[in-house]
């Protein structure tokens, strides 16, 4: 999956072009807003390795731990997006 995003905040805004895996966790964290998202509710085998990327490109991402039962009870992460990210291209004009 491609997406393009533009990073709000800082000096000015960042555009992004995010593909593949990353593109895909970007646009589940999107779409999670709030609630955020799990590596069961959103299987990858990689998840926590497609958050540290995107935490290196410049997003801002938290973990929470959260507990489960079941057959393997312990514990996962939801990982919620924090920064301000605009799907697209946003171009903000220089005031003049």
């Amino acid at each position: 999956m491609n997406i393009d995003v533009t990073l709000m905040g800082g000096e000015r805004p960042r555009y992004i072009s995010l593909s593949g895996r990353m593109g895909q966790t970007m646009h589940a964290l999107m779409c999670a807003k709030s609630q955020g998202i799990t590596p069961l509710e959103n299987p990858s085998l990689r998840l926590a390795a497609y958050i540290h990327s995107l935490r290196d490109v410049g997003f801002t991402i938290d973990t929470e731990l959260e507990e489960h039962c079941g057959d393997y009870p312990g514990f996962h992460a939801r990982y919620r997006l924090r920064s301000t990210v605009i799907a697209g291209d946003f171009h903000v004009e220089a005031a003049q």
